[in-house]
């Protein structure tokens, strides 16, 4: 739920920009640097505040994230003037940071070893479930009710997690002083690079099309569609998580190489034929099929290769995942100024190759074979 909470404070503004530029009587792109706030916020804390906080007890960080969300969307939700609104969305993404550097060694850290990647497919579900589900419906009530209002919902589902947290969560102690790693230890480590690399390039696939999919599909007559061809990305994504979680403890590398692979002949695919609307809804479902289990696998590797350095190098995967949304935005805006959005497939085609490289290069450390080492969790997890 936080995760979900997460997701949708990050997307709900893209869904509203209308309502939003409306009632604070700005541009819809000055409307759309909220999301932007937001992004910035998680990339320039993260690191920092994971460094900060990795002594303190566990529950406790936790609730300081979610209580981060229930201030500065309450505050967005009151908001009449446009900086304070941006500077809400920083701090929000701020705490959002945060909260993605805990949650994947939280989840390990409640079960044994050999159940580590199932608990981290589980905790992370309520990301596809935001993005196929929580922001349509939000946008929906923000078009009905106001968009002040869907802000409000989330607070009051923020508290509801609070009480939640504080019922049922249990509680760790944080990492003492001789076991904190220094932060360039951690990105040293053997196998930390190739997978953060390996985020990179396959975020910034996903997001190039993920971004801009309104101009890719309108070609193929579904500009009108994208809710409903978001929902079959969405829908697939589900499926995805629910079979890495049956995968990830024996087969991460393999389901890493295979998800990769089918992104690379679904980018194809599309490439070849994206005028047929049968062609992009199929796209649409090996894309989410091979998506869901994405954040499940890539945190999984890297909280496996960085030891007792998880947290830390989960701050990075944090930086590198939120790196690769805005550069995206960037490459795909300027493709789709210079060549169309029939350029896109074939960027994301030389991103691919260049992901199933370094993970397939990646065999010793990283993304290894066979079942996962579960003795990797030391120290802080």
């Amino acid at each position: 739920m936080t995760g979900f909470i997460c997701i949708i404070t990050e997307t709900l503004p893209a869904g509203l920009l209308p309502q939003i530029s409306a009632g604070l009587v700005i541009s819809p792109a000055m409307a759309g640097q909220m999301v932007t706030a937001y992004a910035l916020g998680s990339l320039l804390a993260a690191i920092p505040l994971t460094i900060a906080t990795r002594g303190w007890r566990r529950r406790n960080v936790l609730l300081l994230t979610i209580i981060g969300f229930l201030m500065f969307n309450t505050v967005t939700a009151l908001s009449s003037h446009y900086w304070l609104t941006l500077a809400a969305r920083f701090l929000a993404g701020m705490a959002a940071g945060l909260a993605w550097s805990l949650l994947a060694g939280y989840a390990r850290r409640m079960v044994a070893p050999q159940q580590q990647g199932r608990a981290l497919a589980l905790a992370m579900a309520g990301t596809p479930v935001a993005l196929s589900l929580g922001v349509p419906l939000g946008t929906l009530i923000g078009s009905l009710t106001g968009w002040r209002m869907a802000f409000w919902i989330i607070s009051a589902l923020t508290l509801i997690l609070i009480a939640w947290v504080l019922a049922k969560v249990p509680d760790y102690p944080g990492q003492s002083a001789q076991e904190r790693l220094p932060l360039r230890k951690v990105f040293t480590t053997p196998g930390v690079r190739p997978v953060l690399a390996v985020v990179i390039t396959w975020m910034l696939a996903h997001n190039i099309l993920y971004t801009y999919i309104a101009p890719f599909v309108a070609p193929a007559g579904l500009a009108a569609r994208v809710d409903l061809v978001l929902l079959v990305f969405g829908g697939a994504a589900l499926a995805g998580i629910w079979i890495t979680g049956k995968l990830v403890e024996r087969h991460l590398r393999a389901t890493v190489l295979a998800s990769l692979a089918a992104f690379l002949l679904t980018a194809m695919m599309l490439g070849l034929a994206s005028q047929f609307p049968a062609v992009i809804y199929l796209g649409m479902l090996v894309w989410g099929l091979s998506f869901g289990g994405a954040a499940t696998l890539l945190q999984t590797a890297l909280a496996d290769t960085a030891g007792s350095g998880a947290d830390v190098a989960l701050s990075m995967n944090v930086v590198a995942w939120n790196g690769a949304i805005a550069a995206a935005g960037v490459v795909g805006g300027s493709l789709l100024g210079a060549w169309g959005a029939g350029a896109f497939p074939w960027a994301m085609c030389i991103l691919l190759l260049l992901a199933i490289a370094i993970a397939w290069s990646s065999r010793a450390h990283g993304f290894r074979p066979g079942r996962r080492n579960g003795t990797a969790q030391v120290a802080g997890h």
